[in-house]
């Protein structure tokens, strides 16, 4: 995509790592031109204009300036800074883990207005007391959907018959549900119960207030946490580093319960 040498833009920053002493490279999330990375000088200084303008999951109006290499951050000024996400530890985990789903399934310069209303939307909904796990695995399957890579749901992803209203399986190499009949072809295939399907052919086609009329329960999130996350591990070819942090404040949280 060609870009004018200065151009605005609102953007949601997704990634940050330092570079030299002062300064950092941004990853960012924008409307109009997908993902791209720019450099903010001096904002690691404690007297920088920019500091809390670029933070972690912040949502801000940027001007940038086209760079030999990289971008550069001239102004900046918060939109939205989630505070509420920033300052619980669980809310924060979840904000990493869909900047890093992000990341990972987009390339540079690919605009997708649909998916940063999506995160702009997920982080609005982290930021309030509603069900993670619902928000999460909704999140993950419109993800899905806009990178192209939509689970098929509703006929047998081998063979494209019919699914019959039973247990079936979930295969991450064919990127759907297969058959009674399939599923035997294909021992790493995971069980999916009906109710399970049922949720996720939900989450597929709604919006966040209607997936949120659906009540899981521990036993049925634990279930489509497993057979998403293993299909994004399948499709990135790795699991994602914030997964881990997830599973330990899960696992911490469980030890006090």
């Amino acid at each position: 995509m060609k870009l004018p040498r200065v151009y605005q833009s609102e953007a949601i920053v997704i990634r940050r790592i330092k570079l030299g002493e002062a300064d950092r490279i941004l990853t960012l999330y924008t409307p109009n031109f997908g993902k791209i990375r720019a450099v903010a000088k001096g904002s690691r200084r404690t007297t920088s204009k920019l500091g809390g303008h670029v933070e972690l999951l912040t949502y801000s109006q940027l001007m940038i300036a086209r760079g030999r290499n990289l971008d550069i951050i001239t102004q900046a000024q918060t939109i939205e800074n989630f505070l509420s996400l920033k300052e619980n530890l669980n809310k924060l985990s979840y904000g990493l883990y869909i900047s890093e789903l992000v990341d990972s399934f987009t390339p540079d310069y690919a605009e997708d207005n649909r998916l940063f209303k999506l995160l702009l939307d997920t982080l609005q909904q982290l930021s309030q007391d509603k069900d993670a796990d619902c928000i999460l695995r909704y999140f993950e399957l419109r993800l899905l959907d806009y990178a192209g890579y939509r689970p098929q749901l509703r006929q047998c992803a081998n063979c494209g018959a019919s699914l019959q209203p039973v247990t079936n399986k979930f295969s991450a190499r064919h990127g759907g549900i297969l058959c009674q009949h399939c599923s035997y072809q294909e021992p790493a295939a995971r069980s999916l119960s009906l109710n399970a399907l049922k949720v996720l052919r939900l989450w597929q086609n709604c919006d966040y207030p209607v997936a949120f009329r659906v009540k899981v329960n521990p036993q049925l999130a634990s279930e489509l946490e497993k057979v998403i996350r293993e299909y994004i591990k399948h499709l990135l070819e790795k699991q994602l580093k914030s997964t881990e942090w997830l599973d330990k404040l899960k696992y911490e949280a469980c030890r006090y319960v």
